[in-house]
């Protein structure tokens, strides 16, 4: 697998160039609509992901991955199709866009990159921005192809840990010892017994880039994550989990798995271990 990043300066000499897809994937834990400063100001040609809708809707958890059909007719209906190179942006840096990068390539699409420094970057260097409601576009054909191994549920985690992998915990580090309670109410507090904690920001540069192959890999080694083993990812929501699969990636490792329900789930539940402390 290739960088999963692409440069500001990368994307802005391909803007307009046919079969590519450029999607803003912003979301805001504050529940605050992403939508209203997309039509303020994007990436031209940009179209809207929204995690919340394009998910699995019987869930009572957020945004978990939606059936495979399900996210082939939506995606269709936003003009991707499967031969189209897609790259995921988000108006806060590099923060919601790995999700979707994930997602597009638990669906089998592997076309798919993150805009290095995101909107903030983009902007930041003068490169051009439009404005106003989106045009209707032509409706594509998706075809998706699910990839059991980069996504984990409630039932492989313990049975993971038990065979010698390692569970990735991208929360801050107040949460994942229980010192911090949860945004979501109703949560316990701590962390899975026997995972790891790597606060997602350790992943990223001061100026919300993703740092380098190099300084990837020694941040994974310094918490004793071994890229060779089998590695999934956790957090809140199985959002910013995604931020640590996208850094292993870039690290070398592409087949990390995020566990979709994350500490939305486990934390909810009373028949599941949980533990306080460092690691």
């Amino acid at each position: 697998m290739a960088d999963p990043m692409i440069s500001t300066d990368d994307l802005a000499a391909r803007l307009g160039r046919t079969g590519l897809t450029i999607i803003d994937a912003t979301w805001r834990l504050d529940a605050s609509d992403a939508y209203l400063p997309f039509e303020s100001v994007r990436i031209p040609g940009a179209t809207f992901f929204d995690i919340d809708e394009i998910a699995d809707q019987t869930s009572p958890l957020p945004h978990m991955l939606p059936s495979p059909d399900a996210f082939a007719e939506a995606v269709g209906k936003l003009g991707i199709s499967s031969n189209d190179e897609v790259v995921v942006y988000d108006q806060a840096g590099v923060f919601s866009a790995p999700r979707v990068w994930w997602t597009f390539r638990v669906m089998g699409h592997d076309q798919v990159r993150v805009l290095d420094g995101g909107l903030p970057k983009w902007i930041a260097e003068g490169h051009p921005v439009e404005s106003g409601p989106l045009l209707s576009v032509q409706p594509a054909d998706f075809v998706a192809g699910f990839r059991p191994d980069i996504v984990r549920a409630l039932g492989q985690i313990l049975p993971d840990l038990a065979a010698g992998g390692r569970l990735i915990d991208a929360r801050p580090a107040a949460r994942f010892r229980g010192e911090a309670p949860e945004p979501r109410p109703g949560l316990r507090s701590g962390h899975v017994p026997g995972s790891l904690n790597l606060p997602f920001q350790q992943v990223l540069n001061p100026d919300g880039t993703l740092k380098s192959r190099i300084e990837l890999q020694t941040v994974f080694a310094a918490i004793g994550a071994d890229l060779s083993g089998q590695i999934t990812t956790t957090c809140g929501s199985g959002l910013t989990a995604a931020i640590l699969a996208l850094a292993a990636a870039r690290a070398g490792k592409t087949d990390v798995a995020v566990y979709d329900g994350s500490w939305a789930e486990w934390g909810a539940l009373d028949d599941v271990p949980v533990v306080t402390g460092p690691a």
